[in-house]
Order: C-alpha cells, then sequence, then structure tokens
C-alpha cells in the first residue's frame, strides 16, 4: 500500500495522541482525552473527533499502553479489545498496522494471534526515531503518568528490558508523571513551617498541582479533571496541596504552598536521576551523550540533563524537524509523530 499520508496513534489509558505526516514537511498533531479505563467507547469517540480534523485517505499505524487499564482483566484481552475497536473505527480506511517491540509492523490478524508483541511498545518508537539522528543518548521521555528512560547506543535502542515488568526492574520505566501522579506518591514526609509532617495518604492532589504552581506546566497538558474536582488554576493547586499536609491554603498567601510545590518537584527529580544513574551507569553511556527530553513533563528532563552534566536536545529539534505546521507540540506526542515517521516508509 503506498499513501502520502501517514498517521501515527498512540493509544494511551488516559490520552489519545496521533500525528498525520504527509510528505516529508507537512506534520500535524492532534490530542484528546481519553479515558480508557470508563471503557472502550471512550476510545471510539476520541478517535472520532481526531479523525474529524484529519479526513481520509490516511495509512494508520498504531502503538499502544491503553491495554493497561484496569477495564481490562488482563493486558492481552486489553490489547485485543482496542485492536478491534480501531479496526471497526477505521473500517473505511485500509486496515491499520500496528507498532511491535522488536521494532516492526503487525497486521491486526497478527496482534490477536500474539498480543504480547505490541502491549506497551510505544516507547520503543520513539527511541527508534530519535536514534536516527542521535546515535548515542539517554532518551526521557516525561508524559502525564509515566517516565521512561531509555539508553541508545551506536545508533541503537540499548534498553535492557522489554516488558513493562522487565522494564520497571531495569530502572527503565517510572510511574512516575508531570500531570496524574498522586502527590502522595512523592514521598513520605515534607518539611511545613519548620516541622516534618506525614503526607496525606489521600489522592488530595495530583502532580499537576505542584508544577502548576512551580508555572512550568505546559498549556494544554492537563486535560483531565483535578483531584476535587475543582478549577485547574492556582487557587485551585495551592489548596489541594495544603490539603496533603491537613492544612488549608489562605487566600492571598500563596508563598508557603508554592515552596512546598518546589520541595515535591525535586522528590519527584530525585527519583528520575536515581533511575538515570542507574540506566546509564549499566550502559557506560559516553560523558558526551545527551539527554534527550519528551512529553509535556519534559522540564523535568532538562533538569535532570543539568543534574547530569549532560547537554539536553528537544526531540522535536531531531524527529521530523521543520516538519510541524499545527497542534500540540510535537514533542508532547513524541511516540505519535516517532511512528509516523518510521512508518511512512512501510507504506511507500
Amino acid at each position: 500500500m503506498t499513501r502520502e499520508r501517514v498517521m501515527g496513534w498512540d493509544i494511551g489509558g488516559a490520552h489519545l495522541k496521533a500525528a498525520v505526516l504527509e510528505g516529508a514537511d507537512n506534520l500535524r498533531v492532534h490530542m484528546e482525552p481519553c479515558p480508557l479505563w470508563k471503557g472502550v467507547p471512550e476510545l471510539t469517540r476520541a478517535m472520532g473527533r481526531i479523525l474529524e480534523r484529519t479526513g481520509s485517505g490516511v495509512a494508520h499505524a498504531v502503538t499502544m499502553t491503553g491495554e493497561l487499564v484496569d477495564h481490562f482483566p488482563d493486558r492481552a484481552q486489553g490489547v485485543r479489545a482496542i485492536v478491534q475497536a480501531v479496526r471497526e473505527r477505521l473500517a473505511e480506511e485500509a486496515e491499520p498496522l500496528f507498532f511491535a517491540r522488536d521494532g516492526g509492523l503487525l497486521d491486526a490478524e497478527g496482534v490477536l494471534e500474539a498480543p504480547e508483541e505490541v502491549a506497551s511498545a510505544n516507547w520503543r518508537a520513539t527511541a527508534q526515531a530519535v536514534a536516527r539522528s542521535c546515535p548515542s543518548a539517554l532518551l526521557v521521555d516525561i508524559g502525564s503518568t509515566t517516565s521512561d528512560l531509555v539508553p541508545l547506543r551506536a545508533g541503537s535502542v540499548a534498553a535492557a528490558g522489554d516488558s513493562d515488568a522487565a522494564r520497571l526492574r531495569a530502572g527503565e520505566l517510572l510511574y512516575t508523571g508531570a500531570v496524574r501522579t498522586p502527590v502522595m506518591a512523592l514521598g513520605d514526609r515534607v518539611p511545613v513551617a519548620g516541622a516534618w509532617v506525614p503526607l496525606a495518604a489521600e489522592w488530595f492532589a495530583t502532580t499537576a498541582d505542584v508544577h502548576r504552581l512551580r508555572g512550568v506546566l505546559p498549556e494544554g497538558a492537563d486535560l483531565g479533571p483535578t483531584a476535587d474536582g475543582a478549577a485547574a488554576d492556582r487557587e485551585g493547586s495551592a489548596r489541594r496541596l495544603a490539603r496533603m499536609v491537613g492544612n488549608d491554603a489562605e487566600a492571598g498567601d500563596p508563598a508557603p504552598w508554592e515552596r512546598l510545590a518546589e520541595y515535591l518537584a525535586e522528590m519527584q527529580l530525585r527519583d528520575l536521576l536515581d533511575a538515570a544513574y542507574l540506566v546509564e551507569g549499566r550502559l557506560g553511556l559516553d560523558r558526551d551523550a545527551p539527554v534527550v527530553g519528551a512529553g509535556v513533563g519534559r522540564f523535568l528532563a532538562s533538569a535532570m540533563a543539568e543534574r547530569l552534566g549532560r547537554p539536553y536536545r528537544d526531540f522535536k529539534t531531531l524527529v521530523a524537524p521543520g516538519a510541524y505546521k499545527a497542534g500540540p507540540d510535537p514533542a508532547d506526542c513524541a511516540p505519535a509523530v516517532s511512528l509516523a515517521v518510521l512508518a511512512k516508509g512501510a507504506f511507500e
């Protein structure tokens, strides 16, 4: 099949991201909320909203992590349900291909027979695309929920693990992100007014509140509801963080909660740095290899580069540079953009 327009889909548990690459110099990026834990119809509706903007005549390639949501009893059934939903929604288009963890593309029948081959493989799409122009690097993709740390060496992906379980053990996958991570997951206690105070073991606030108060959360990064269902603004974030330490935020005095946000961000950064030292030490990564930042939380990747004494590169300067035309920043949707770039050759 030959198509001039190739669309890469990244189906997550909370967001649906897509990138349409037309020719070599026209890239348009799309992102929609998609709370897949509520059921497969959420995916169908989110795909419909994107397809209304992209039109027909597109070749489709798909990667996913959404099979992990607890709507599905296990990952295999999740993969099969997502594949079936995608095929039905794209019935009038050509059959989609699915990105496999070995870096290849499978048709739907192949995926239905071996669903483990495509489960949670989106990180490898990003890594393969980055390795084409940055052969030695530490790729750090910090999304809303998780962080991927992928070493690249000699133009190849040098990861120790290829499944979620193996990558968690290797420090290459962390369940910490810039938006949806509960604050209680960042540590046990924080300093407040000169005393150590335990964090409440409740979903009172998330990392979106932390980074919003710090003024670094990108516009459009937080598409879901807040922990308390109230406004996603600085006042609301201060109120939610204060609740984590048994307090109420006083109107007109955000300073204590801004300071708390800085400390919580430092706690999150420490976890990421611990993983980075583990990963780079295992491989013996060259000292001049950069940190390549991707994801809505790549401001943390930039901070990691500074602490690690490494140069920093942004994903969008490496993958399809100059092609971006519209939509969210391509680095915010790195797996979708990467898959569009990688799959283009398969459709030519």
